[in-house]
């Protein structure tokens, strides 16, 4: 399978990989079929992402497009964040393999359940 210079760079030295200590929001994530699970920690002051982390438990292709996403998000208004598409992720990665387009629709998702999980705390109304 070739992947990207950029995929193996993020696979290879991921970026804010871990996790956040009283994290604002969190979202795990995970396809069966091809067991990657996938978890995203939001730290948010006012409306902004101020930190994000993952951690994800899988394929090199879900790995890169965890690190990816969280590059892509950090700093971002929470409404910047949500409108992050996978097709964003992989464009960015400068594409996936068909068969791993997967992994990055698991960042877009995991990315939303932790938006959602932030404003349900927060007492709001989750987004669709």
């Amino acid at each position: 399978m070739d992947y990207s210079a950029k995929v193996l760079d993020h696979f290879s030295n991921p970026r804010n990989m871990g996790s956040i200590a009283n994290c604002d929001g969190v979202g795990e994530v995970g396809n069966a079929k091809c067991g990657d699970i996938m978890k995203i920690f939001l730290k948010v002051e006012g409306d902004r992402i101020v930190d994000v982390k993952f951690q994800t438990f899988g394929c090199g292709a879900a790995i890169a497009s965890s690190s990816m996403a969280t590059e892509l998000i950090k700093g971002k208004i929470l409404k910047e964040a949500w409108e992050l598409s996978n097709k964003a992720v992989a464009e960015a990665l400068d594409g996936l393999p068909p068969i791993k387009m997967h992994c990055s629709m698991l960042a877009e998702e995991a990315i939303h359940e932790a938006i959602n999980d932030y404003l349900q705390k927060k007492g709001l109304e989750p987004w669709d």
